[in-house]
């Protein structure tokens, strides 16, 4: 019997819904920074969006809650999920102001991302999804984590907020 070809699975943004979707992350995540383990986890969630790279939530039971405080910088209201308290991450390479953010009290439907951690990839030393390290989306503003099966164009470069 003839084999067929693997071909690398392509995901692209544009197929992502309005408003977010939530659903189960099947990689294995892990986050460091200065030499520390932040995060390791096999039950995080993806949030989904039109031309947005996945943003990756991570249970608190799974980050190293004691190298984080809540921020005196800045929170923000995303129009579907809620407030979001934007966090600190106090490690031994020093203190990163608003570096994660999680919804305390997330709008009902997306209940399932209270607590959970959400972080920017462009502002620690590595983030990867199972073996892969993952690329920060541009602009760092809505904290995308982009990987090689991840197709765009992706919205948060200079020129692409009227998208």
């Amino acid at each position: 019997m003839a084999r067929l070809p693997r071909t690398r699975c392509i995901e692209s943004v544009w197929s992502y819904p309005r408003p977010p979707a939530v659903e189960p992350c099947a990689r294995r995540v892990t986050i460091e920074h200065g030499g520390e383990l932040i995060a390791d986890s096999t039950r995080a969630l993806r949030v989904l969006e039109t031309s947005h790279p996945p943003t990756i939530y991570l249970p608190p039971e799974d980050v190293q809650g004691e190298l984080l405080e809540p921020s005196a910088a800045r929170g923000s209201v995303c129009e579907w999920k809620g407030y979001a308290e934007y966090l600190d991450l106090l490690a031994r390479a020093g203190r990163e102001t608003a570096i994660a953010w999680r919804y305390r009290e997330p709008t009902p439907a997306y209940a399932a991302l209270r607590d959970f951690i959400a972080f920017y990839p462009s502002r620690l030393d590595t983030c990867r999804l199972g073996d892969e390290r993952v690329l920060a989306q541009p602009g760092d503003f809505y904290g995308g984590w982009i990987t090689r099966g991840l197709e765009g164009p992706f919205k948060g470069a200079q020129g692409t907020s009227g998208w």
